[in-house]
């Protein structure tokens, strides 16, 4: 590889590093190419970008950007990286996770990610990762729960209401 090759990778990496807030660093070294194929297929099917890179290239991307800010990614750079850049921070993981029960095995192994800003090491966190909530399901829930008390406020004066109109026509045609 040139050294022209190398610095046309760092560039499209650091572009990749400032337009997602959340990635995934992967190893995919024991998959076959058709279970790497078969990855991808999933990645793009679920709007995931995955990039393979040479470590030293993503560590000269992410140290451009932002040495501090990317600080603990860089012991999770060695073997065989996979990417995976998304705006959800929780589909790479359900991807890799999905991928693992259809394969029957452990891999691809999880060896970091950084969920916006924050840096989860170890294929420990996977299962915590496939369980965090988006920002629109955040959102949603808020939603819900202010709906909650508005909609039983409004159900108690419908029903309020229905009484007395029930007590109207009863006294109504009592009178009759």
């Amino acid at each position: 590889m040139t050294k022209d090759q190398k610095n046309e990778v760092i560039e499209l990496l650091k572009e990749k590093f400032s337009q997602y807030n959340n990635f995934y660093v992967t190893n995919t070294e024991s998959l076959t190419v058709e279970q790497v194929g078969k990855l991808r297929r999933a990645c793009f099917d679920k709007d995931v970008e995955m990039k393979v890179a040479k470590n030293t290239l993503i560590r000269k991307a992410l140290e451009a950007i932002d040495a501090e800010k990317y600080a603990g990614m860089y012991e999770s750079l060695n073997n065989v990286t996979a990417l995976m850049f998304s705006e959800n921070p929780k589909e790479p993981a359900m991807i890799l996770s999905s991928f693992r029960k259809e394969s029957n095995g452990d891999k691809p192994v999880l060896k970091a990610a950084f969920i916006n800003g924050d840096i989860y090491s170890g294929d420990e966190n996977l299962k915590a990762l496939t369980q965090i909530k988006t920002k629109n399901e955040l959102i949603g829930e808020v939603i819900g729960l202010l709906q909650s008390p508005a909609k039983r406020v409004l159900a108690a004066l419908l029903h309020h209401h229905e009484k007395q109109a029930e007590a109207g026509a009863t006294e109504a045609a009592a009178a009759e």
